[in-house]
């Protein structure tokens, strides 16, 4: 039978998960809205080849468009695996936990890859503080995303072990 341990991690940490995904939705749906509103008045005095880059913030540095598009993809994808994640793992039942597990790894993906964009752009520097705040986020979930996906896999482990039969076991 299942400990009830892993039910209790993976509960907490997608409670954990929801509200870090709902802040970083938050502050990436900020960045695109102000690089929307700013970005054809500073667009306007740059040279040609910057001009006609498609993804252009007036804030931070050149790797800013992309991180924040894929942040806000990572947030509103880690939000909704939250929510149903919350639901499945209530049930605690094989063909739930799978859903979960599954929607978990791929919000983990999307949330590595926004940590890769976001670790090129502290590479470049030179961002402003709410852009910091959304990196540091972005790093930090990550890797509570990965727990997790681990507390996740380790009860279908549990779940798949409790219904299978045990043969040649004395």
């Amino acid at each position: 039978m299942a400990s009830g341990g892993s039910k209790s991690a993976a509960f907490m940490l997608l409670l954990l998960n929801l509200g870090l995904y709902f802040v970083i939705t938050i502050i990436a749906a900020w960045a695109v809205n102000h690089g929307i509103e700013r970005a054809r008045e500073s667009a306007s005095v740059l040279s040609l080849p910057a001009k006609i880059f498609p993804i252009y913030f007036p804030v931070g540095n050149m790797a800013t468009g992309f991180f924040v598009i894929f942040t806000l993809i990572a947030g509103v994808v880690g939000m909704a695996t939250s929510l149903t994640g919350i639901m499945n793992v209530l049930e605690w039942d094989s063909p739930n936990l799978h859903s979960a597990a599954a929607s978990s790894l791929i919000s983990w993906s999307l949330t590595l890859l926004a940590m890769g964009l976001a670790c090129k752009e502290i590479n470049i520097g030179w961002t402003e503080a709410n852009l910091r705040t959304l990196e540091v986020m972005t790093i930090i979930v990550s890797g509570t995303q990965l727990l997790c996906t681990g507390a996740i896999h380790v009860g279908v482990g549990e779940t798949v072990d409790a219904v299978r039969p045990h043969v040649g076991r004395a």
